[in-house]
């Protein structure tokens, strides 16, 4: 049963169990978790990777688990945090920085933690029609006539130069400071010798020493922000990347699979808590959330047109079809017409999306270090510390396990013998290596940011 509340602009969606049901597509002996609590509210911003809580709802998998699940949209990623840790909802689709930052105390202080990954890429950076104009001269280009991708940061270098010589602030809109958007949207300036600014304890603006002035806009205005000049690009998930193409307002220039392949997304949170007193319940939501994942990718896409149906109403994206089909069923819009195949732009189970790795904690706590959000230099343990204390591989395998047993799964779409770590890797813009094992490294090798024992004072570096 579900209805829309136009007034107050959300919606209730209770999934009700059948006394005589049993959903079940596997073994008819699996038993049903007893769960501690089975009625629950989770929240999500309307964004297409918040997918695997509609898929799980629509295909009754939180049925299966014997939840009463409520799904109810948020207005912005801090109403949504902030109504998590107040339990006025038990859960939420939530920036992979969330947990990390509430956890550590940037921001909000709240032990949050994260059992299951949502999904890998998903985002773009989209610059407005003048800006791309500017950058066009500046991109290689095929026989055809069609730029080369992936188009580089330093093409967008040019365009900024022309704007500080006009004397002209480039402004560009990124979701929340601990998002991957944000993170990813710098490290694509960085790599193109443009500085996108440093945060610092009293000036969390995140604009010190900056080129380009980052700042928080809502996903769904910001097409619209940038229309009205306000913005000179920005960087969100779908669908508002693509929105801006239907509009004709701006182009996106680059997806964030071009600037790190497969890269952690969103991921789903709950307090330590809630955990701690509800770890059957825990374990449900998990089992739940996988199967939706495996449906989303399952017989190479062939479930993605109906996602796009489902993700379009008004309870969940509400945004056009068309539009939501231009990333969600393995291509990407460019500019008007340049329509090309990337199907790995939404990825929900393939490659071991859903783990919780570890190493996907300790980069967000990297970019946190670098960019001065993390004040103070940390040793490397801390960085394993942090990430072990909310990254929960253990009842995600455990989640895995129950399901392989009642035939729902198979035994090889998930790594088991893990250490919690993936092999390090070169696969970003820059082609600089990751090892998560080796944090300061890793910081300290990059051109523009902090290294390890710098920090903010006073609008200057110190340290080093």
């Amino acid at each position: 049963m579900k209805f829309f509340d136009t007034l107050r602009h959300k919606i209730v969606i209770t999934a009700v169990i059948a006394a005589s049901s049993l959903n079940f597509l596997g073994s008819a002996s699996a038993e049903m978790l007893d769960v501690e609590k089975d009625e629950l509210k989770l929240g999500f911003i309307k964004l297409t990777d918040m997918a695997p809580l509609a898929i799980a709802y629509e295909k009754r998998y939180f049925e299966d688990e014997g939840l009463y699940v409520t799904l109810e949209p948020q207005a912005n990623w801090k109403v949504l945090l902030d109504r998590v840790i107040t339990g006025e909802l038990d859960g939420a689709h939530m920036l992979a920085g969330q947990p990390l930052a509430a956890t550590i105390g940037y921001g909000t202080k709240a032990h949050i933690v994260t059992p299951f990954s949502m999904d890998l890429n998903g985002n773009a950076i989209t610059v407005s029609n003048e800006v791309w104009e500017m950058m066009k001269e500046h991109v290689l280009h095929d026989a055809d006539g069609k730029p080369i991708h992936p188009i580089k940061a330093d093409a967008l270098k040019k365009a900024v130069g022309q704007f500080q010589d006009e004397g002209r602030a480039f402004n560009m809109g990124m979701v929340f400071p601990v998002s991957t958007h944000n993170y990813e949207l710098r490290y694509w300036l960085a790599s193109g010798n443009i500085h996108p600014g440093f945060y610092a304890p009293n000036d969390a603006s995140g604009q010190i020493q900056a080129d380009v002035f980052l700042s928080v806009t809502p996903p769904p205005q910001m097409p619209t922000t940038m229309e009205a000049g306000t913005l000179n690009g920005y960087s969100v998930g779908e669908p508002w990347n693509q929105q801006a193409v239907l509009k004709n307002v701006g182009v996106p220039v680059i997806t964030d699979y071009e600037i790190w392949k497969n890269n952690p997304e969103k991921v789903f949170g709950l307090t330590k808590k809630f955990t701690d007193q509800y770890p059957n319940t825990t374990l449900a939501l998990t089992k739940a959330l996988i199967r939706a994942a495996k449906w989303l990718d399952e017989n190479n896409g062939a479930n993605r047109t109906e996602t796009v149906e489902i993700l379009s109403r008004p309870e969940y994206v509400g945004a056009d079809k068309e539009v939501i089909a231009n990333s969600m069923t393995g291509t990407f819009e460019y500019e008007k017409g340049d329509k090309r195949d990337l199907p790995d732009f939404n990825v929900f189970y393939r490659h071991y999306a859903t783990y919780p790795f570890y190493s996907d904690a300790v980069w967000y706590l990297t970019q946190m270090r670098r960019w001065g959000q993390v004040p103070e230099a940390k040793p490397d343990q801390w960085y394993a510390d942090v990430s072990k204390s909310v990254y929960l591989p253990k009842t995600y395998l455990k989640a895995a396990r129950l399901l392989v047993e009642e035939g729902h799964v198979s035994e090889a779409d998930f790594p088991w013998e893990s250490d919690g770590y993936r092999a390090p890797t070169s696969a970003f813009i820059d082609g600089v290596e990751y090892d998560g094992k080796t944090p300061n490294a890793y910081i300290n090798v990059q051109t523009i940011g902090l290294k390890s024992n710098e920090t903010v004072k006073a609008g200057a570096i110190v340290g080093g």
